[in-house]
């Protein structure tokens, strides 16, 4: 996830400081991917580092106020009209914990493959739960928090049904028995 885009697209709306740009970005993603405050300060100053975004003073109660510049318009249109790049497929904690498990002897895979289902189920209820109390009574406004449920229930199923294969090709190597 692009912290750095994120927060210069935030800024295209309007100047901000810093927490309110961790609230803004929470409540538009549905709070799906909570923000440290200070890797919002932390990006903020990489973007004012590099002409992105520059400090406009501070408000009246000492908040330091950021506004984007052009660099930083044209960084976020880029953004927003390039693909997210899938030449290399993010690092699946997951994944990487269930090849290591089954190469390493006394690791009970079935019991890890069990215990994250049991997770993902419940998580994936949740998540269904929560698009559907937010799309009965839906907003204008709820859209993007929607769409960031949408992606976590087909993620979440995915997985769900990712760890069913893995086992099934468990089960496949254990052979008849």
């Amino acid at each position: 996830m692009s912290i750095r885009h994120s927060l210069l697209a935030l800024l295209q709306d309007r100047p901000r400081y810093g927490y309110q740009l961790r609230i803004e970005f929470e409540d538009r993603t549905g709070s799906a991917w909570p923000l440290n405050i200070g890797q919002v300060y932390t990006t903020l100053d990489r973007l004012e580092r590099d002409s992105l975004v520059r400090k406009d003073g501070a408000d009246g109660e000492g908040h330091v106020i950021y506004s984007i510049t052009a660099e930083g318009r044209a960084e976020v249109r880029g953004w927003f009209t390039s693909p997210v790049p899938r030449s290399s497929p993010p690092r699946n904690e997951l994944a990487i914990k269930l090849a290591l498990a089954l190469t390493l002897p006394g690791v009970d895979v079935g019991a890890a493959i069990h215990s994250q289902r049991a997770v993902s189920i419940r998580a994936l209820q949740d998540y269904t739960k929560a698009r559907r109390d937010m799309a009965s009574h839906q907003r204008p406004t709820d859209t993007a928090r929607l769409l960031v449920l949408d992606s976590l229930i087909f993620q979440t199923e995915a997985e769900v049904r990712w760890l069913d294969l893995c086992e099934a090709r468990l089960m496949q190597l254990a052979g008849p028995g």
